[in-house]
């Protein structure tokens, strides 16, 4: 469905945290309204929490006596996260162009089989820009094809052409309405359910929501145990692990005795605890519940009680790969805090909320900036993994897309595109790009796109169960996360209400091959 377009040509783009006014939606109301125009940020403006504690992230940093490494072992307590691949989401609040501009969507037969000028046109694409009059505005400098001048492409160009020949992806055409709280795009739950952990906490988001970002999760998938820890600033991070008063007082080795002292006078109390409690089973688990909490306690201060090295400027990769004026933009801190909890494993899977991609503003130089801004974004996150030697898995979204009523743009950062003049749902789709150090993921049976567009770049909705469901493309991500991993079988098992057919359905919504070498298990 399209809203309304434009009549009047805006003469310069908007700066790219300008919020977003007059877009004939009428007055934001909520939140999500707000983050979708730029009216609030999702982030509040500070300086970034970083763990640089180890060149080599999986390595554990300090040991317990060993009678209480027994009882955290027994506390599932570890150092190196569940070995799964770090996984981070881009929820790009407000209906961003994905299709056509950015990463290249064709008809049945693939990314390159094109879609008609049209079609093109209303993504954005003038005949002299569109692919299917010359081919050679493809690029798969990244595996998945991008338009060669896709902002997106620019940015993520600009952070990791190291990477990229180890990078490869897919497209997934698939609709989602526009600038609505009822999409349940966001697939972190499921990504926990997969088995994604992380050594300080499972799940963690820009944003204080139940997902962690600005799309709902969906209903079915939410595991309340691994509500996303808000991460948006370094005293978010530092607080994560705070010991409090001890460590300063005395040295981080004589406060890890201290607390483990306590940890074992607490256990000989827990274990004499009756209290009334008659019933075996919540005795059972109210002495693992505070024999768990004191042992955690003394593991933190063991491992965490010198603060120095939580500070980001210990960390040369982040501070090559960002300016210290980029990490002074709210975008960019945000992304470093999040990608570099992700990837070390101290968090399974982050996700990063963008604000202010409603850009249907009358021209073009709007979005494109900010399509550029958050590809740097992307960029910086797979240029991170490659300096540590681990894979990663970047899925990005957004609620709703944009459409172009064919008018050009031709100012310096309108590049000569369409103007974006309207919200355009059908025009929507999402995209996964996978690391591995080892060499360029392989794809499973070719499949870069997971179903189709007309030719006049609607979304065919009969093309793939994701097509016209959104919960149905998060659970899509999950099969795709699990496959990586070889574990594709257990897919059933892990998620017995899924409605994405049986194996042969799914290995037709499986896009990737195992990633053999460059696993974190």
């Amino acid at each position: 469905m399209i809203k309304r377009h434009f009549s009047k040509k805006r003469q310069q783009p908007l700066h790219p945290d300008a919020p977003l006014l007059n877009l004939g939606h009428g007055k934001p109301v909520t939140r999500r309204d707000m983050l979708g125009r730029g009216l609030v940020s999702g982030v509040a403006f500070g300086t970034v929490g970083m763990f640089g504690l180890f060149s080599n992230p999986r390595e554990a940093m300090a040991a317990l006596s060993s009678d209480l490494e027994t009882i955290k072992t027994d506390c599932g307590i570890v150092a190196d996260g569940a070995g799964k691949i770090p996984f981070i989401c881009f929820d790009l609040a407000g209906g961003a162009n994905i299709s056509g501009s950015n990463v290249l969507v064709g008809g049945q037969g693939g990314q390159e089989d094109f879609l008609s000028s049209a079609g093109y046109s209303k993504l954005g694409l003038p005949g002299n820009l569109a692919p299917n009059n010359n081919p050679g505005l493809v690029n798969r400098d990244l595996g998945l094809a991008f338009h060669s001048d896709s902002a997106f492409l620019r940015g993520i160009m600009e952070k990791a052409s190291a990477a990229a020949p180890n990078v490869n992806g897919c497209v997934i055409p698939a609709r989602s309405e526009n600038d609505t709280a009822n999409n349940p795009h966001n697939p972190m739950y499921g990504i926990f359910t997969a088995g994604a952990d992380g050594e300080l906490m499972s799940l963690i988001g820009s944003r204080s929501s139940l997902s962690g970002g600005n799309s709902l999760a969906p209903d079915g998938s939410v595991v309340a145990s691994a509500r996303p820890t808000k991460i948006d600033r370094f005293s978010d991070v530092t607080g994560l692990v705070d010991t409090g008063k001890l460590v300063g007082l005395l040295s981080p080795e004589d406060a890890t005795s201290v607390m483990e002292s306590i940890a074992r006078i607490s256990h000989k109390r827990i274990d004499r605890i009756d209290s009334g409690l008659t019933d075996a089973n919540r005795r059972s688990n109210l002495r693992d519940l505070l024999r768990c909490g004191y042992v955690e306690a003394a593991d933190i201060t063991d491992r965490y009680g010198d603060p120095t090295p939580l500070d980001v400027e210990e960390d040369l990769d982040i501070l090559s790969i960002f300016s210290a004026n980029e990490l002074n933009d709210r975008e960019f801190a945000k992304t470093a805090s999040i990608m570099k909890l992700v990837v070390n494993g101290y968090a399974g899977a982050g996700c990063i909320s963008m604000g202010g991609f409603d850009y249907h503003t009358g021209e073009r130089a709007t979005g494109e900036l900010r399509d550029l801004r958050a590809g740097r974004c992307m960029g910086a996150c797979l240029e991170y993994a490659r300096r540590k030697g681990v894979p990663i898995m970047l899925y990005v979204f957004s609620d709703g897309s944009v459409a172009s009523n064919g008018r050009i743009d031709d100012s310096v950062n309108g590049r000569g595109k369409g103007e974006w003049t309207g919200d355009n749902s059908s025009t929507a789709a999402s995209f996964i790009l996978v690391y591995n150090p080892a060499s360029r993921p392989s794809l499973n049976n070719g499949q870069q796109q997971l179903g189709w567009m007309r030719p006049d770049a609607s979304v065919e909705t009969a093309g793939s169960p994701a097509a016209n469901n959104v919960n149905l493309l998060a659970e899509t991500v999950w099969l795709n996360y699990m496959a990586l991993h070889g574990e594709q079988s257990q897919f059933a098992s892990r998620f017995p209400n899924h409605s994405l057919g049986n194996a042969t359905s799914q290995d037709q919504l499986t896009a990737f091959e195992p990633i053999v070498n460059g696993t974190i298990m």
